[in-house]
C-alpha cells in the first residue's frame, strides 16, 4: 500500500525549525484528512499540524521535545488512496519551493549580516593554508567574515558528519568569542541538532546557598536566540523624538463610551499609533524592507508587528496584515482580537509570520523610552514610550505662552546597514507629525 511522508511545513518568514511538543496520535492508529497529528513549537507561535491524508500511521520519524528542520518528513502514513502519491509529490514541490537549498547548501551571500563582497577571498585563504581538514563554502565565507583564523577554525569540534564544523558550530564559537568566552562543544540529538541553543556559551559561577537557579523554558531560549542573532547581525542605531499627543488624548477621552457602544470594541492608542506607522511608511517605502546579503528586498505590503507580553513572562509579536488598508475601526478590531488570542495562546501560524515592521508599547508598564531590538529580517522597530502630562512652550499668533501637554517619546531602532541617519530621523519625525495632526473632529 502507498506511503505518505508527512513534511513539517514550513511556519513563516526566518523561521528555520520547529520542536515537536506531542504528537497527537500514535502508530497503529487510524487519521483522518485535516486531522491533526502532532503539536510543534517554533520561536514564533505553537500550533497543531493537521494530515494531509487519511490512512493508518505507520511510524514517527521524530520524538517527543526533539528538533526538526522546515522540510524534514516527520511521520509516514499508509493510505489506499492511490492520489497519495500526487499528494506528497505536492508536498514535496512546495518545500523545495520554500527551501530549495538545505542548510549547507545557502549560498554565503544569503546569508544576512556577513560581508560578501569578496566571496572567492575565503576559498583562497583556506586552500592555500594547507588545512586537511574539509569547511563547507558557507562556513569558510562566514570565518572569513567574522576575521576568524584557520588555526582557529581548526581548534573547533565539529557536530557534523565526519567531526565536519557546521554553520551552528561556528556561531557558537563566535558567540562564546565576542563575550571573551571558551566555546564548548555542545551535545546533540540523533538529528545532529544542537541540545543547548547557540547563545548558551559556558561560564563559570558559584551560586550560593540562598540563590535559585532557573532553567529556561524552550519559548525562552528561542527568544534569547534570535535577539542574540539580531544584535550579531545588524548595527543598531537608536532614534528619539519628543511627540505632543495633547489632541489624540483629549480626543479619546471625549469618544471612547461613544466609540464602544457603535462598535463594541474598546478604542486605546494603539490603533493610532498604527495608522501613523503605516501613513509614515508609505511615504518612506525604504523603511519596508529587509536585507538578503547584499540584495534589498522591498516589501509590497505594510505588515505591522505588535510585540506583546504573555502572561508567563516571554513574548509574541502576531501581526496585522495590510495595516495601511484598515480604517481606525478595522485597526481597533484587529487590535483587540490579537491581543486577547496572544494571552490564551490560540494565534495561529499565519498570524505572526511576514510582517515587516514592528511596534512595541513600552509606555503600558510606565517606561518613557527604550532602544529595542530589531525583529530580524525587518530592518527597523519603534518603542512607544508613556504619554504625561508636561509644561511645554505653545506657539500662537499672539505670542509664545507655557501650557500642560500631553507628550510621549518615541524611540526608533534600525539597522544602520541600510537604514541611515536621514532616513531613520525623517521617518521617525514623519510618524510624530501624524500623531499630532490629529483631527479632534474624527468621527468613527
Amino acid at each position: 500500500m502507498p506511503q505518505f511522508e508527512l513534511i513539517l511545513p514550513k511556519m513563516g518568514e526566518s523561521v528555520a525549525e520547529a520542536t515537536i511538543i506531542k504528537w497527537l496520535k500514535q502508530p497503529g492508529e487510524q487519521i483522518k484528512e485535516d486531522e491533526a497529528i502532532v503539536e510543534i513549537a517554533t520561536d514564533k507561535v505553537d500550533s497543531d499540524v493537521p494530515s494531509p491524508v487519511s490512512g493508518k500511521i505507520i511510524k514517527f520519524l521524530f520524538n517527543e521535545n526533539e528538533v526538526a528542520q522546515i522540510g524534514d518528513v516527520v511521520c509516514l502514513i499508509e493510505t489506499a488512496d492511490e492520489l497519495t502519491s500526487e499528494k506528497a509529490d505536492e508536498s514535496h514541490s512546495a518545500t523545495h519551493q520554500a527551501n530549495p537549498q538545505t542548510p549547507e547548501e545557502i549560498k554565503p551571500e544569503e546569508i544576512p549580516g556577513i560581508n560578501y563582497f569578496q566571496p572567492l577571498m575565503s576559498d583562497l585563504i583556506l586552500s592555500e593554508s594547507g588545512s586537511p581538514r574539509f569547511y563547507s563554502p558557507l562556513v569558510k565565507s562566514i570565518a572569513v567574515g567574522e576575521g576568524i583564523s584557520t588555526q582557529e577554525l581548526d581548534s573547533i569540534l565539529g557536530t557534523g558528519a565526519e567531526g565536519r564544523v557546521t554553520k551552528q558550530d561556528l556561531l557558537d564559537f563566535i558567540s562564546a568569542r565576542a563575550g571573551n568566552l571558551k566555546a564548548e562543544p555542545v551535545a546533540t540529538s540523533p538529528q545532529n541538532t544542537p541540545s543547548e541553543p547557540a547563545f548558551a556559551a559556558k561560564q563559570t559561577f558559584a551560586p550560593s546557598g540562598s540563590d535559585e537557579i532557573i532553567e529556561m523554558d524552550r519559548m525562552r531560549k528561542l527568544i534569547a536566540e534570535h535577539m542574540l542573532m539580531s544584535v550579531q547581525t545588524a548595527p543598531h542605531v537608536t532614534s528619539f523624538v519628543e511627540s505632543d499627543v495633547t489632541n489624540i488624548v483629549k480626543w479619546r477621552e471625549k469618544n471612547k463610551g461613544s466609540a464602544e457602544t457603535k462598535i463594541g470594541e474598546k478604542i486605546t492608542y494603539t490603533p493610532i499609533f498604527i495608522q501613523a506607522v503605516a501613513k509614515a511608511i508609505r511615504d518612506f517605502p525604504m523603511i519596508n524592507i529587509s536585507l538578503n546579503g547584499t540584495q534589498i528586498i522591498k516589501k509590497a505590503d505594510i505588515n505591522i508587528g505588535l510585540a506583546a507580553a504573555l502572561p508567563n513572562g516571554n513574548l509574541i509579536v502576531p501581526v496585522i496584515k495590510k495595516a495601511d488598508q484598515l480604517n481606525l475601526i478595522g485597526l481597533t478590531k484587529a487590535v483587540n482580537d490579537l491581543a486577547n488570542r496572544s494571552k490564551n495562546n490560540q494565534l495561529l501560524p499565519d498570524e505572526v509570520k511576514e510582517g515587516t515592521f514592528t511596534i512595541t508599547n513600552i509606555g503600558s508598564f510606565g517606561n518613557i523610552m527604550g532602544t529595542p531590538i530589531i525583529n530580524q529580517p525587518q530592518v527597523a522597530i519603534l518603542a512607544i514610550g508613556a504619554i504625561q502630562k508636561k509644561p511645554a512652550v505653545i506657539e500662537t499668533e499672539y505670542g509664545d505662552m507655557v501650557g500642560i501637554r500631553h507628550k510621549m517619546y518615541l524611540s526608533l531602532s534600525y539597522d544602520h546597514r541600510i537604514v541611515d541617519g536621514a532616513l531613520g530621523g525623517k521617518f521617525l519625525k514623519r510618524i510624530s507629525d501624524y500623531l499630532e495632526a490629529w483631527d479632534m473632529n474624527y468621527e468613527i
